[in-house]
């Protein structure tokens, strides 16, 4: 005899799936907003340890090569005192070409603003004086709140000038230890993971340094190709101030693909109104090539596949990075962004290029021979 009783409704396959997605990705996303929290109650601390490492990356290379000829700590300190030199170089080069035409670069910049005003009103667009006395409010409205929130969050998240001291220790110390004995720092972390975990871990802790290393020495060489670029193009069509332009662009390629291109605009208003109209659409079409070599060539060139992120991608990074932790978010939003792709990469098995294999699926990778010494 049947059993009358009608089976249970079974839930179909497809919502079972995707209920196990959703839920895990609430737990991942619930797990990024604590991080975020712990993060932002030491946001000084950390962003002091995140900062000595991007100095660890421009003085490496100069003190390994150092280190063939000299001892350990001997190279250290020249390969700090070169780095810093440099630094010092480079920003009193940008300040000097400030200083010397800072004044001259307002006037123009002032004088094109009023030209494309003249047009706004006389050109094919016939806008009234309220309109543009409008949209000009608004722009400058926007560009006060922009400029008062990212100064006032890198200000804010540094603190008083006891936190400045403690993070600026924190920074020097790191520094130190990160040039002094990385792999023995690294690897005492990794002992601390499971034994499972402990290869995907060292594995992704190399991946993310390589990103963020290799995208910190590029970005210098970016910077600099792109500012001689542009002062070599602007000393052609014969644009004043070309120095002093120049130096903003290197300054703004340190925030990619829209930083020079957004420094350039500057250029093109300057040309605008000492040079004509004419020169300004070369000045733009001079963005356009420059930032086309940059995208095209450069990068590619000089970072390789530190930072393999697309376009808007990058953008977007940016844009998040901005509206979280203001200009020093937007700073190193594509670094971060960079290593977390390449780790989610490796971990989903997606980079067949990628020089460490990830583990077959139920076995105990060993650690690291220094970890488990």
């Amino acid at each position: 005899m049947t059993d009358p009783t009608p089976p249970p409704p079974q839930v179909p396959g497809t919502l079972t799936l995707t209920a196990g997605i959703v839920w895990r990705l609430l737990v991942v996303i619930a797990g990024l907003l604590v991080a975020g929290y712990v993060l932002d109650l030491i946001f000084p601390v950390a962003f002091a340890l995140f900062f000595a490492l991007l100095v660890t990356a421009w003085t490496q290379p100069i003190m390994n090569l150092l280190n063939k000829v000299l001892p350990k700590v001997l190279s250290m300190v020249l390969a700090l005192l070169i780095i810093l030199g440099l630094v010092v170089v480079i920003i009193g080069s940008v300040v000097k070409s400030t200083i010397d035409e800072g004044p001259k670069l307002v006037a123009s910049i002032q004088s094109g603003i009023t030209q494309i005003e003249d047009w706004l009103k006389n050109g094919p667009l016939g806008m009234t004086d309220d309109g543009i006395n409008n949209m000009l409010a608004q722009v400058e409205d926007w560009a006060k709140s922009l400029a008062t929130g990212l100064l006032g969050d890198a200000v804010g998240a540094l603190g008083s000038i006891g936190t400045l001291v403690i993070a600026a220790s924190v920074f020097f110390y790191g520094v130190v230890f990160f040039l002094m004995s990385p792999t023995t720092i690294w690897n005492w972390i990794v002992s601390w993971m499971p034994q499972r975990m402990q290869t995907p871990v060292n594995v992704s802790g190399n991946l993310a340094w390589d990103s963020i290393a290799g995208y910190t020495r590029g970005i210098v060489v970016v910077a600099f190709a792109d500012a001689v670029l542009v002062l070599v193009g602007l000393l052609i069509l014969q644009v004043p101030l070309a120095p002093a332009l120049a130096a903003l662009v290197f300054l703004g390629a340190f925030i990619p693909v829209i930083g020079a291109p957004i420094a350039t605009f500057f250029a093109a208003i300057v040309a605008l109104a000492e040079r004509g109209p004419v020169v300004a659409l070369l000045v733009i079409a001079l963005t356009v090539v420059v930032g086309s070599f940059d995208g095209d060539v450069l990068q590619p060139l000089v970072m390789g596949k530190a930072v393999s992120l697309h376009p808007l991608a990058i953008v977007f990074a940016i844009a998040a990075g901005g509206i979280t932790l203001g200009i020093v978010g937007a700073l190193i939003a594509v670094p971060i962004a960079g290593a977390i792709y390449k780790v989610a990469k490796y971990l989903t098995g997606r980079d067949p290029d990628n020089p460490y294999p990830t583990p077959p699926p139920g076995t105990s990778p060993s650690p690291p021979a220094a970890a488990a010494a």
